[in-house]
């Protein structure tokens, strides 16, 4: 199995970064209850891309990836606390390695595809 070329996972970075999703279709993914997904908002856990109070409750792709890893961990017996705590880590290296992706591709390799 070949493995992506740095320019495919930069594009599929750049891609899952645009979706946003709706409260009730991040719980349907997650399997995250809507309830349970708004407390953790209310705990400062989670942020939604809401600006307006009132209005649906909306969710990137870094929210939805955070949510199924904190259930995950939850699942395997780790407190809130200590999930959020381990998850937020590994997105922070996570969000370091991606980002280096990003820098590495830069617009002169894409210049030599044309």
């Amino acid at each position: 199995m070949e493995k992506p070329e740095k320019k495919e996972l930069a594009f599929d970075y750049d891609f899952l970064n645009k979706l946003i999703v709706g409260i009730g279709e991040v719980a349907k993914i997650t399997g995250v209850p809507t309830r349970q997904i708004r407390y953790w908002e209310e705990k400062g856990i989670l942020h939604s891309l809401t600006e307006e109070v009132g209005k649906n409750r909306r969710y990137d792709y870094q929210n939805i990836k955070k949510i199924l890893l904190i259930k995950e961990l939850m699942d395997e017996g780790f407190t809130l606390e200590a999930a959020v705590r381990k998850v937020e880590t590994r997105m922070k290296v996570l969000n370091e390695m991606l980002e280096k992706l990003n820098l590495d591709s830069s617009p002169e390799d894409s210049q030599e595809d044309r």
